[in-house]
């Protein structure tokens, strides 16, 4: 089913953006980031996040975002925030003019991890699929919208009510950039048991 950015809701405004049914260009804010405590000992919720609340215990939300990195580790994803210090994040996060890194960052309680993977930093546009089986969730990601790969298998401990699912953009460094997203969609769960 093709659902609409004006269900949404923001946590921390970003610099700009610009909303319409189809599309949502986001500016990043500079010194944002989405990390608590876990090797760097820094705790930052501040990334700019435009969320829809979901009760479904079953769904795959996916989306196309593009974007045009200003400096290092600057990201745009997809995110599910259950609360302070507990969420999921994907994105393709600046390296340098050679390599950039897609990953994905699992909450629980306080503490971050990080899973990644080089990619060219000529990528500019990717597809994401999270999709939900009660406290478990799989990440998946597209180049095309066709065929999708397996990023991570995870569970978030605080996810057995509603959760709030959408794509959020940050900066950590001093920079700003835009990132554009379109392609909604919001499915009954294609992701099976094997």
């Amino acid at each position: 089913m093709a659902i609409s950015f004006n269900n949404f809701h923001f946590k921390n405004l970003p610099s700009r953006y610009e909303l319409n049914d189809d599309v949502l260009k986001m500016v990043s804010r500079s010194h944002t980031d989405l990390w608590q405590n876990t090797y760097y000992g820094f705790c930052h919720e501040t990334a700019s996040m435009l969320l829809l609340k979901l009760k479904e215990k079953f769904f795959s939300f996916s989306f196309k975002v593009k974007f045009d990195y200003k400096n290092k580790y600057d990201q745009a994803g997809l995110v599910l925030h259950l609360g302070e210090g507990n969420w999921l994040k994907a994105a393709v996060e600046y390296g340098d003019i050679n390599a950039s890194y897609l990953g994905s960052v699992v909450t629980n309680n306080g503490f971050s991890d990080w899973a990644f993977q080089g990619i060219p930093t000529s990528k500019k546009e990717i597809y994401y699929r999270l999709s939900r089986r009660e406290n478990d969730f799989l990440i998946e990601f597209s180049f095309d919208g066709k065929k999708y790969y397996k990023m991570r298998v995870c569970h978030l401990l605080l996810a057995s009510g509603d959760v709030d699912i959408g794509m959020y953009v940050a900066s950590p460094n001093d920079s700003s950039f835009e990132a554009e997203f379109s392609n909604l969609s919001l499915t009954t769960c294609v992701w099976k048991k094997e």
